[in-house]
């Protein structure tokens, strides 16, 4: 087998040199401080059944789409599920896509045309900068939540079709915008704002909705951008907007029209998972109770001045430096708790960090047990 060309080679071993190379983890059996799995959806045996009944139920027993959804892929569960996310999310149409990374990239390389203007957080996901980047759409980026800044780039540009980007929870922070006062802003200039609420699906709302309708604010938001493999456990992702977005987006996104689709077990999981959450509230309120148990327990081992302030499941200490962060994630992890460390460049030099998941099945014990041993390293 050929070797990596000297340059590729030389990338890997700068990696290697700052501290900084990325490798697959191996399966472990530690207090989960590090998945996405908010609700515990991806270990439900309830779903796991349920998914598997109704497949019975509809004579579904493919294992795949066999082929795209505009060719041979459009199952009979597609229908069904999208109809009911966009019923839950109160939103005309549902688009599914196979991933949020495909979601992104094919909203933000179809939707903004040339002479139109985007202007994104700076924090935002890379699948929406990679989006951004194959649109024919001029793009800025304002300062994280500052609508300041915001307002300075959108009165530069009048009489221009402008797209606002944001996150209702930011995956590296856990922290939120001001949803309401940027709704205001782009009514003002007559903007369309989309908001990716990947990290926010499952923890905020009454049964999980997200904080666009946790504020009452789906009718003045052009798109939603939810994604399954979080909150749902599960996989894929929605694109939720007006029916003429959807036959848009069915038209037009490359990510969607080019790629086979989800299978019916896939699509069934998602259907049942939602159905789970209409049920299962009491799943909600013990992962807002642990949030609210590991601020009380960081105010009270003082190390509240090492976190980005954050009411979501995502909570992040900044320890600066590839090698120290690393260090401590390791000693968590060596004493039973997974704790993952977010290193430069995917945080920018000097905001690496301890990345704190929490979830509905964490008890309180565990979460004040992580966080005294944290106090114990860094003091």
């Amino acid at each position: 087998m050929k070797k990596l060309p000297v340059t590729l080679s030389d990338k890997l071993a700068l990696r290697l040199q700052n501290n900084a190379l990325r490798q697959l983890p191996k399966a472990s059996d530690l207090v989960d401080f590090a998945s996405n799995d908010y609700l515990g959806f991806s270990k439900s045996h309830a779903i796991f059944e349920a998914t598997h009944q109704y497949l019975l139920d509809h004579n579904q027993k493919q294992n795949g789409a066999t082929g795209s959804r505009l060719l041979s892929g459009n199952h009979q569960v597609y229908q069904v599920t999208e109809d009911c996310i966009a019923q839950f999310h109160q939103a005309p149409a549902a688009l599914i896509f196979n991933s949020g990374y495909d979601a992104n990239l094919g909203f933000f390389s179809a939707i903004p045309q040339k002479g139109d203007l985007i202007l994104y957080d700076e924090l935002c996901h890379a699948s929406i900068r990679d989006g951004i980047q194959l649109s024919n759409a001029k793009a800025y980026k304002f300062q994280h939540n500052d609508l300041e800044d915001l307002e300075r780039l959108l009165v530069r540009h009048p009489d221009t079709t402008i797209y606002i980007v944001t996150e209702s929870v930011f995956s590296m922070d856990g922290d939120t915008p001001n949803l309401e006062e940027l709704v205001q802003l782009t009514e003002k200039h007559k903007a369309y704002v989309v908001v990716d609420e990947a990290h926010a699906l499952g923890v905020f709302g009454e049964k999980g909705e997200g904080l666009v309708q946790s504020l009452q604010l789906q009718e003045t938001v052009f798109a939603r951008i939810i994604t399954f493999g979080k909150g749902l456990g599960c996989h894929g992702a929605a694109v939720l907007g007006g029916e003429d977005l959807k036959s848009y987006l069915v038209n037009f996104a490359r990510s969607f029209i080019y790629t086979t689709g989800l299978s019916p077990h896939s699509v069934a999981t998602i259907l049942t998972a939602y159905e789970q959450l209409e049920r299962a509230t009491h799943s909600q309120q013990q992962l807002k109770n642990n949030i609210a148990h590991f601020n009380q327990e960081k105010n009270r081992l003082s190390l509240k001045p090492l976190f980005v302030r954050s009411k979501s499941a995502i909570q992040s200490a900044i320890i600066p430096g590839n090698e120290k962060v690393k260090s401590i994630a390791q000693q968590l992890q060596s004493k039973g708790f997974d704790v993952k460390p977010i290193l430069s460049p995917t945080v920018p030099e000097g905001q690496e960090r301890l990345r704190f998941c929490l979830h509905s099945f964490n008890s309180e014990q565990e979460i004040t047990e992580v966080l005294q041993l944290l106090s114990a390293l860094i003091f």
